[in-house]
């Protein structure tokens, strides 16, 4: 029997227009997640978020950043900066649980993260737990951390789609090459 998940990548103020390290159209997409969430309840048998949560992330954080494997600060703990963003908050009252990633390194896929109800239960046995099949991950940015939890949860073991139409990207451009990456790591790409 199929049961679906909803993972819902970094759709937090940072990622967002006005943030440091801002997304164009990070809150469009907060906003048309929560459109999807709220329209297409009955299609997950669970919703999860996920969240940078950054302490001391190392040479994640730069005041030369690369952008490449280097950023600004993002993401503090606690932060204004790591909130969900305000257009994500009627996607936020169906999450069961938030899974907080990059405590201490750069923590780009989901499935480095762990439950913030306990502070140790991996984002892949939470689902395996609950019997999850299949996934579809959305958020920001498509081409680093949702890449990067789509592809560990194909890895895990779980059928996974990406919807692009509720993704925001850090280079469009690139968009392209990164379908067909997923595509041949076999990802559904919709």
């Amino acid at each position: 029997m199929t049961k679906r998940a909803l993972i819902i990548v970094d759709v937090q103020n940072d990622f967002c227009e006005g943030g440091s390290l801002a997304v164009a159209s990070g809150a469009a997409v907060a906003g048309r997640i929560s459109d999807l969430v709220e329209n297409r309840r009955g299609d997950f048998d669970e919703i999860v978020a996920t969240a940078d949560w950054h302490i001391d992330p190392g040479d994640h954080w730069s005041d030369e950043p690369d952008y490449v494997d280097s950023w600004p600060v993002h993401c503090r703990a606690g932060s204004h900066g790591a909130e969900f963003h305000r257009h994500l908050l009627r996607a936020l009252d169906h999450v069961s649980e938030v899974f907080r990633k990059g405590q201490f390194g750069p923590g780009y896929s989901g499935f480095e993260g762990t439950a913030a109800s306990d502070d140790s239960t991996p984002l892949a046995d939470w689902l395996h737990a609950r019997d999850i099949t299949d996934v579809d991950v959305v958020g920001i940015a498509t081409d680093h951390c949702v890449r990067a939890t789509a592809l560990d949860a194909q890895k895990a073991g779980f059928t996974t789609s990406v919807f692009t139409d509720f993704t925001a990207a850090v280079h469009p451009e690139n968009t392209d090459d990164l379908v067909v990456e997923l595509g041949a790591a076999g990802v559904h790409v919709a």
